[in-house]
């Protein structure tokens, strides 16, 4: 029963996290709001939605493991998983912003969440605050002076404009009550099943949860593939990692401070985190320069595999 409740759980995330953003790019049309701030702010904070919910429920709860495995878990996924299953059906292209701002970017994201945690076993509401204040700040200066560059006729929905205002509230109430649902199954179920099969809900969140709450990115990057907007594919996982530390574990800890309880995630997942992280830096250098092709595909995946069972062979 407990995994159906933790099947039920993804399912609403992932229902009310579509129906979040359907919702935010529908209102943002309607205000005239430009393209490229909808994409970078909108868009980016409505499928962060379901990370937010799931940790702050976590921490509220008394769960900081899952609270904090489950943004680390989810970084590690998206490169290793999603990216990896990217490449593997058809090769990506690295642009040049990938290497002059979306990976420098991220790096000191997760160089910093690791000095905040390996300091204190802590990442307070202060660490919170500047971790979001950052956040504010980066999007700001990549809205304000790269906005030609960022622009991307075919990443919103622009028919979403003629939705009519009844439509978008009940899309609102939807999502709130999925979201919020969905979260409190999630975290519950995966307490459960920590406890039952005798592992930490350390391994849980980090493996399990973070596949699950990375199903979009998934998504997301197979239809850029499919539209041949293979440039967006590296860039929307990239960009999702700067989020989910900025923005969930930042207003997470703001409103509730993360206490660290159990030593893997400091002495192996974070780690990992920053291996995976510097490990699309250097596959998009060699062999071949500004391209992630299938065989790269497989070794993100072999490693990822080799991840997977670190945590649960410990």
């Amino acid at each position: 029963m407990t995994l159906v409740w933790m099947f039920l759980g993804f399912l609403l995330l992932v229902l009310g996290g579509e129906f979040i953003v359907r919702a935010s790019i529908a209102i943002s049309l309607k205000f005239n709001i430009p393209k490229v701030v909808i994409g970078m702010t909108v868009v980016a904070f409505a499928t962060s939605l379901p990370e937010l919910l799931v940790s702050l429920k976590a921490a509220v709860n008394g769960s900081p493991s899952i609270a904090i495995n489950n943004v680390i878990g989810s970084n590690i996924a998206n490169i290793g998983l999603v990216l990896g299953l990217t490449a593997i059906i058809g090769n990506i292209p690295v642009q040049k912003s990938f290497y002059r701002l979306d990976w420098p970017i991220m790096i000191l994201f997760s160089l910093v969440l690791y000095w905040f945690l390996y300091n204190d076993n802590l990442l307070s509401s202060f660490e919170g605050l500047i971790l979001c204040t950052s956040l504010f700040l980066f999007l700001y200066f990549v809205i304000r002076y790269s906005s030609k560059e960022l622009i991307s006729d075919n990443t919103i929905d622009e028919s979403l404009n003629n939705t009519s205002g009844f439509k978008i509230l009940i899309w609102i109430v939807f999502a709130s009550f999925s979201l919020y649902y969905g979260a409190e199954w999630l975290v519950f179920s995966a307490i459960d099943l920590a406890s039952s099969i005798g592992v930490s809900e350390a391994v849980i969140s980090v493996t399990v949860i973070a596949i699950g709450t990375s199903i979009p990115e998934l998504a997301t990057s197979v239809i850029a593939i499919a539209k041949n907007e293979k440039g967006i594919s590296i860039g929307n996982l990239i960009g999702s990692n700067i989020f989910n530390i900025g923005s969930v574990l930042g207003l997470t800890s703001i409103i509730k401070p993360i206490l660290i309880t159990d030593s893997s995630i400091l002495d192996r997942d974070i780690l990992w985190m920053l291996i995976f992280a510097f490990l699309v830096l250097i596959i998009s250098l060699l062999p071949v320069k500004n391209n992630i092709s299938k065989i790269k595909g497989f070794l993100l995946i072999f490693l990822y595999s080799i991840f997977i069972l670190s945590t649960y062979i410990k």
